[in-house]
């Protein structure tokens, strides 16, 4: 067993990894565009230029690998209770941020309710 500390660092290594790469991921389709116009227009091989080509796109495959990998770790020493909820649950508010914050995006009052109550439901998670 390891110690509180260590604990949720990895829980917040986890949190941070994936959101960033949720977030650059979904930047990067956004300004790829209408992937079947860009099949349509360059055939299967044109769209997946498109996609493997966006520096973007590419970003967030490595930190999505990244959370990935940290979630083996943290997993290796320390209980799968606690650190997949909590760190499913706390992307899943990262992400509502994030999405606000980087990506413009409207999220309504109905997702921030939601995540308060997936605040809660950390906090009981980690008594």
């Amino acid at each position: 067993m390891t110690s509180w500390a260590a604990t949720w660092s990895m829980i917040l290594a986890i949190v941070v990894t994936a959101t960033a790469g949720d977030v650059l991921t979904a930047g990067a389709m956004r300004r790829i565009g209408d992937l079947d116009s860009i099949k349509a227009r360059s055939g299967l091989p044109g769209a997946i230029r498109a996609v493997v080509g966006n520096g973007m796109f590419l970003a967030g495959v490595v930190c999505m690998a990244l959370s990935f990998f940290s979630l083996l770790f943290a997993l290796s020493w320390t209980d799968v209770s606690l650190v997949a909820p909590a760190s499913a649950s706390l992307t899943f508010i990262s992400n509502a941020f994030a999405a606000k914050i980087f990506l413009k995006e409207n999220v309504d009052r109905r997702r921030w309710i939601a995540a308060l109550f997936v605040c809660a439901g950390v906090a009981l998670l980690a008594q």
